[in-house]
Protein backbone atom coordinates (compact mmCIF):
# COMPACT_ATOMS: atom_id res chain seq x y z
CA UNK A 1 0.00 0.00 0.00
CA UNK A 2 1.44 3.91 -0.87
CA UNK A 3 1.80 5.92 1.84
CA UNK A 4 0.00 9.23 1.85
CA UNK A 5 1.54 12.61 2.27
CA UNK A 6 -1.17 15.82 2.77
CA UNK A 7 0.23 18.95 1.06
CA UNK A 8 -1.27 21.99 1.04
CA UNK A 9 -0.35 25.17 -1.13
CA UNK A 10 -1.73 28.57 0.85
CA UNK A 11 -1.48 32.16 -0.34
CA UNK A 12 1.96 33.34 0.88
CA UNK A 13 4.86 34.10 -1.08
CA UNK A 14 6.68 30.78 -2.06
CA UNK A 15 4.79 28.29 -4.06
CA UNK A 16 7.45 26.76 -5.77
CA UNK A 17 8.23 24.73 -2.53
CA UNK A 18 4.82 23.03 -2.81
CA UNK A 19 5.47 22.72 -6.54
CA UNK A 20 8.75 21.41 -5.73
CA UNK A 21 7.98 18.88 -3.50
CA UNK A 22 4.77 17.46 -5.81
CA UNK A 23 6.97 17.48 -8.11
CA UNK A 24 9.46 15.21 -6.31
CA UNK A 25 6.71 13.02 -4.74
CA UNK A 26 5.41 11.74 -7.97
CA UNK A 27 8.39 10.04 -8.99
CA UNK A 28 8.17 8.09 -5.92
CA UNK A 29 5.82 4.92 -6.42
CA UNK A 30 5.63 4.27 -2.97
CA UNK A 31 3.73 8.07 -2.05
CA UNK A 32 0.52 9.02 -2.86
CA UNK A 33 -0.23 12.59 -2.35
CA UNK A 34 -3.56 14.77 -1.44
CA UNK A 35 -3.47 18.26 -2.41
CA UNK A 36 -5.19 21.16 -0.97
CA UNK A 37 -5.00 24.50 -2.81
CA UNK A 38 -6.09 27.79 -1.86
CA UNK A 39 -7.73 30.57 -3.93
CA UNK A 40 -4.94 32.34 -2.66
CA UNK A 41 -2.29 29.76 -3.22
CA UNK A 42 -3.00 29.10 -6.97
CA UNK A 43 -3.34 32.94 -7.46
CA UNK A 44 0.02 33.50 -5.99
CA UNK A 45 1.75 30.87 -8.82
CA UNK A 46 0.55 32.32 -11.48
CA UNK A 47 2.45 35.48 -10.22
CA UNK A 48 5.37 33.85 -9.04
CA UNK A 49 5.56 31.03 -11.47
CA UNK A 50 3.52 31.53 -14.34
CA UNK A 51 1.70 28.56 -13.95
CA UNK A 52 -2.08 27.50 -13.51
CA UNK A 53 -4.00 25.78 -11.12
CA UNK A 54 -4.68 22.75 -13.37
CA UNK A 55 -0.90 22.37 -13.84
CA UNK A 56 -0.23 21.94 -10.23
CA UNK A 57 -3.15 19.95 -9.71
CA UNK A 58 -1.77 17.45 -12.25
CA UNK A 59 1.06 16.96 -9.86
CA UNK A 60 -0.94 15.46 -7.01
CA UNK A 61 -2.43 11.96 -7.23
CA UNK A 62 -5.85 13.16 -5.74
CA UNK A 63 -7.15 16.62 -4.90
CA UNK A 64 -9.46 18.04 -2.75
CA UNK A 65 -11.13 21.42 -2.83
CA UNK A 66 -10.39 23.84 0.44
CA UNK A 67 -14.30 24.13 1.05
CA UNK A 68 -14.84 20.57 1.70
CA UNK A 69 -14.93 19.36 5.31
CA UNK A 70 -15.90 16.49 4.11
CA UNK A 71 -13.25 15.21 2.13
CA UNK A 72 -11.27 12.02 3.15
CA UNK A 73 -8.20 14.20 4.55
CA UNK A 74 -10.52 15.84 7.46
CA UNK A 75 -10.99 12.64 8.90
CA UNK A 76 -8.53 11.15 11.45
CA UNK A 77 -9.25 7.18 10.49
CA UNK A 78 -8.05 8.40 7.20
CA UNK A 79 -4.51 7.45 7.72
CA UNK A 80 -1.42 9.51 6.80
CA UNK A 81 1.67 9.92 7.11
CA UNK A 82 1.64 13.73 7.98
CA UNK A 83 1.04 17.16 6.07
CA UNK A 84 3.04 19.72 4.82
CA UNK A 85 2.15 23.26 4.17
CA UNK A 86 4.10 24.97 1.93
CA UNK A 87 4.16 27.76 1.86
CA UNK A 88 2.26 28.39 5.03
CA UNK A 89 0.27 32.00 4.77
CA UNK A 90 0.61 33.40 8.46
CA UNK A 91 -3.34 33.64 7.84
CA UNK A 92 -3.34 29.49 7.76
CA UNK A 93 -0.91 29.19 10.80
CA UNK A 94 -2.99 31.44 12.98
CA UNK A 95 -6.06 29.34 11.94
CA UNK A 96 -4.21 26.01 12.84
CA UNK A 97 -3.07 27.43 16.01
CA UNK A 98 -6.21 28.37 17.29
CA UNK A 99 -8.29 25.21 15.74
CA UNK A 100 -10.28 27.24 13.52
CA UNK A 101 -10.77 24.10 11.13
CA UNK A 102 -12.95 26.55 9.22
CA UNK A 103 -11.44 25.45 5.66
CA UNK A 104 -10.03 22.19 4.23
CA UNK A 105 -6.13 23.46 5.06
CA UNK A 106 -7.08 24.02 8.70
CA UNK A 107 -9.29 20.89 9.39
CA UNK A 108 -7.19 18.62 7.80
CA UNK A 109 -3.63 20.09 9.75
CA UNK A 110 -5.93 19.89 12.96
CA UNK A 111 -6.68 16.03 12.11
CA UNK A 112 -2.82 15.40 11.64
CA UNK A 113 -2.40 17.51 14.99
CA UNK A 114 -4.81 15.20 17.01
CA UNK A 115 -3.88 11.72 15.19
CA UNK A 116 -0.03 13.06 16.65
CA UNK A 117 1.02 12.83 12.96
CA UNK A 118 3.85 14.87 11.30
CA UNK A 119 2.97 18.72 10.26
CA UNK A 120 5.16 20.80 9.19
CA UNK A 121 4.62 24.29 7.94
CA UNK A 122 6.73 26.05 5.57
CA UNK A 123 5.55 29.72 7.22
CA UNK A 124 6.18 32.20 5.02
CA UNK A 125 6.76 36.11 6.13
CA UNK A 126 9.05 38.27 7.61
CA UNK A 127 9.91 40.17 9.34
CA UNK A 128 7.71 38.42 12.41
CA UNK A 129 5.25 40.25 14.50
CA UNK A 130 4.50 38.99 17.61
CA UNK A 131 1.19 37.38 16.49
CA UNK A 132 3.04 35.56 14.33
CA UNK A 133 5.67 34.29 16.71
CA UNK A 134 3.18 33.36 19.23
CA UNK A 135 0.96 31.18 16.97
CA UNK A 136 4.31 29.34 16.66
CA UNK A 137 5.04 28.61 19.57
CA UNK A 138 1.59 27.32 19.82
CA UNK A 139 1.62 24.98 16.94
CA UNK A 140 5.10 23.79 18.36
CA UNK A 141 3.57 22.83 21.35
CA UNK A 142 0.94 21.16 19.89
CA UNK A 143 3.75 18.87 18.24
CA UNK A 144 3.64 20.64 14.86
CA UNK A 145 7.16 21.50 13.35
CA UNK A 146 7.46 25.56 11.88
CA UNK A 147 10.22 25.03 8.97
CA UNK A 148 10.60 28.84 7.58
CA UNK A 149 12.49 27.83 4.14
CA UNK A 150 15.78 29.96 5.47
CA UNK A 151 18.13 28.49 2.78
CA UNK A 152 21.28 27.27 4.18
CA UNK A 153 24.16 28.95 2.16
CA UNK A 154 27.32 26.35 3.58
CA UNK A 155 25.64 24.05 0.69
CA UNK A 156 27.07 27.30 -1.22
CA UNK A 157 23.80 27.18 -3.80
CA UNK A 158 24.33 28.51 -7.30
CA UNK A 159 20.41 28.58 -8.01
CA UNK A 160 17.16 29.72 -6.57
CA UNK A 161 16.68 25.48 -8.13
CA UNK A 162 19.55 24.49 -5.65
CA UNK A 163 18.18 26.70 -2.22
CA UNK A 164 14.45 25.26 -3.15
CA UNK A 165 15.96 21.70 -3.88
CA UNK A 166 17.43 21.89 -0.29
CA UNK A 167 15.15 23.04 1.50
CA UNK A 168 12.36 20.46 0.59
CA UNK A 169 14.93 17.85 0.64
CA UNK A 170 15.07 18.73 4.44
CA UNK A 171 11.25 18.53 4.67
CA UNK A 172 11.49 14.77 2.89
CA UNK A 173 14.35 14.51 5.48
CA UNK A 174 11.87 14.81 7.97
CA UNK A 175 8.98 12.10 7.05
CA UNK A 176 11.68 9.86 6.11
CA UNK A 177 11.33 10.07 2.48
CA UNK A 178 14.64 8.91 0.60
CA UNK A 179 16.03 11.07 -1.89
CA UNK A 180 19.47 11.89 -3.17
CA UNK A 181 21.58 14.88 -4.83
CA UNK A 182 18.74 17.41 -2.97
CA UNK A 183 20.76 18.06 0.21
CA UNK A 184 24.11 18.62 0.77
CA UNK A 185 25.20 17.06 3.45
CA UNK A 186 26.99 18.73 6.77
CA UNK A 187 30.38 16.55 7.23
CA UNK A 188 32.02 19.45 9.68
CA UNK A 189 33.87 22.09 8.70
CA UNK A 190 36.77 22.15 6.38
CA UNK A 191 39.53 23.21 7.17
CA UNK A 192 41.63 26.10 5.30
CA UNK A 193 44.41 24.88 3.18
CA UNK A 194 47.08 27.30 4.91
CA UNK A 195 46.12 25.83 8.04
CA UNK A 196 48.43 23.16 8.79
Amino acid sequence: MKRRLIVAITGASGTIYGVRLLQLLRAMPDWETHLVMSASGALTASQELDIKRCDIEALADVVHNVKDIGAAVSSGSFRTAGMVVAPCSMKTLAGIAHGLADNLVSRAADVVLKERRRLVLLARETPFNLAHLRNMTVVTEMGGIVFPPVPAFYARPASIEDMVDHTVGRVLDLFDIEHRDLVQRWEGLRRPEHVA
